[in-house]
C-alpha cells in the first residue's frame, strides 16, 4: 500500500500538554506501542522493519530532510510479529541503525501523531498528515500539519530533518 504524507518531527519536552490537547480535542488513542525499527542499508530513501506489540511493518519511505513540514512518499508492507523477514533483510542488505523506542500513538481523522520517547535519545512528537487515495491533496495536508504545529506550539528550532537513525548514527543534529 502506498500513499503520500506531509509530517514533521521534533525534539519535545512538553508531550505531556502535547497528550492533554490530543484529548481535549477527542483524539483516537490507538495505544502504546513498544517499537524496534531496523534501518537497512539502501542506496535512495530509507527501508526499515518496525516490530512492535501494535505495527509491524515493513516501511520504504523518501522524503527531504528538510526541517519542518515535508512531503513523504510512503509503501508500507503488512509484516506480521515473528516474520523471519528481518532475518533476510539483515543478510542482503546489511543494518543501518537499529532505533528502539516507546510511542504512543493517536488519531483525529487522516493526521496522526506520535509521542515518542527513544532510547539513547530523548522525546519526541510527530504529526503526519496522511493521504490514503489522493483525495485530500499535499497543500491540504501541509495546512493541518501547520495548525497541529501551531496548537501545539512546537518551535522551528526543535524540528529534525532526518530520522531517528540519523540522530543515532551522527549524520544529523
Amino acid at each position: 500500500m502506498s500513499h503520500v504524507n506531509v509530517e514533521i518531527k521534533a525534539r519535545s519536552s512538553s508531550n505531556g500538554k502535547i497528550r492533554e490537547i490530543l484529548l481535549s480535542k477527542h483524539a483516537r488513542f490507538v495505544g502504546l506501542d513498544r517499537q524496534t525499527d531496523t534501518y537497512f542499508n539502501v542506496s535512495f530513501g530509507r527501508l526499515k522493519l518496525r516490530e512492535g506489540n501494535i505495527e509491524n511493518h515493513l516501511i520504504y519511505y523518501a522524503r527531504e530532510d528538510k526541517e519542518g513540514p515535508k512531503i513523504s512518499n510512503v509503501t508500507l508492507y503488512n509484516a506480521g510479529p515473528e516474520s523471519s523477514l528481518r532475518d533476510i533483510l539483515e543478510r542482503s542488505l546489511g543494518v543501518l541503525a537499529v532505533v528502539k523506542k516507546e510511542r504512543e500513538i493517536y488519531f483525529i481523522d487522516n493526521v496522526k501523531f506520535h509521542l515518542d520517547r527513544v532510547k539513547g535519545l530523548e522525546d519526541f512528537v510527530e504529526i503526519e498528515a496522511i493521504d490514503l487515495d489522493g483525495s485530500i491533496g499535499k497543500d491540504n495536508l501541509r495546512d493541518q500539519c501547520n495548525y497541529y504545529i501551531s496548537l501545539f506550539g512546537i518551535n522551528k528550532e526543535n524540528f529534525i530533518s532526518g530520522s531517528y537513525s540519523d540522530l543515532l548514527i551522527g549524520q544529523v543534529k
